[in-house]
């Protein structure tokens, strides 16, 4: 079982980026905030908000999104079931909330998001769901609280990691089938067009805990860092101005799957159970 506390620790790449007015930047191994202070991270992360896990309901067997979603509409059915998560996700973070996170002394949010709540898989994708407007309420309370968001792909697409909490299948189906390759990608650059000019963002987490150890890491792993090229290469057709978080494979604890850094105001992450 994955333990309940997740630490989410930053290495920087060795480049540095010219500044834009009102946004965190890297500079070397350093996050550098608009006033030119160094930025260090405090962060928390919304989890089971916008992406539910069995064990934060005390599942045992239903553990992924859909299979939560599968229990509640055996037990009251699919009308009441939408109604519920509507209020689920309306309810669960309040602005009195992330009041109460900026008292603590934190400066950072990380939101995990599901792809299903901000696009439609037609044939182009639509870009539309409930998911857009609860980030942009949520942007606007950090940004009254004088907090911080990172945006975490903890969703993608057909599934980044094969295990149950990127609601796939059983298989990182991202890296194999490329319609949904292609629907990472434009997700991406369609969530950098609307932040773009938002400082309250301070960057995007572009795929959690890609590839689990339980998948064909010799087939996987050489495809990671040209996929974060090419999902990096759209969001900076639309946004210069922030920061792309890119977690290494399993888990996000090898980095032997990078090579040196490609680009600026990019960060390295891993994860400590």
């Amino acid at each position: 079982m994955r333990c309940f506390v997740l630490f989410l620790l930053l290495l920087l790449p060795c480049l540095a980026h010219a500044a834009t007015p009102g946004f965190v930047r890297t500079d070397g191994r350093r996050f550098i905030s608009p006033d030119g202070a160094v930025f260090a991270i405090k962060g928390i992360s919304l989890g089971n908000w916008l992406l539910p896990e069995g064990y934060m309901f005390k599942f045992r067997r239903a553990l992924s999104p859909r299979e939560i979603d599968a229990v509640f509409q055996y037990v009251i059915g699919p009308e009441q079931t939408a109604r519920f998560w509507q209020q689920f996700r309306d309810n669960y973070i309040t602005q009195d909330d992330i009041n109460f996170i900026a008292a603590a002394g934190f400066n950072t949010i990380r939101v995990p998001l599901h792809y299903g709540l901000f696009m439609r898989e037609t044939e182009p994708p639509q870009f539309t769901g409930p998911g857009w407007a609860l980030i942009d309420r949520l942007i606007g309370w950090c940004r009254t609280a004088n907090l911080h968001v990172i945006l975490d792909l903890h969703a993608a697409p057909g599934g980044q990691t094969g295990v149950n909490h990127d609601d796939g299948t059983g298989f990182p189906l991202v890296f194999y089938v490329p319609r949904y390759r292609r629907e990472t990608i434009a997700l991406w650059q369609h969530i950098a067009a609307r932040y773009r000019d938002e400082p309250a963002v301070l960057g995007y987490d572009l795929l959690n805990e890609p590839i689990s150890p339980y998948n064909d890491e010799d087939f996987l792993n050489p495809q990671l860092e040209g996929l974060y090229r090419d999902i990096l290469t759209a969001i900076r057709q639309v946004d210069s101005n922030h920061v792309a978080f890119l977690a290494a494979a399993q888990w996000s604890t090898n980095f032997a799957v990078f090579d040196r850094p490609f680009a600026g105001d990019i960060a390295y992450t891993y994860h400590k159970f």
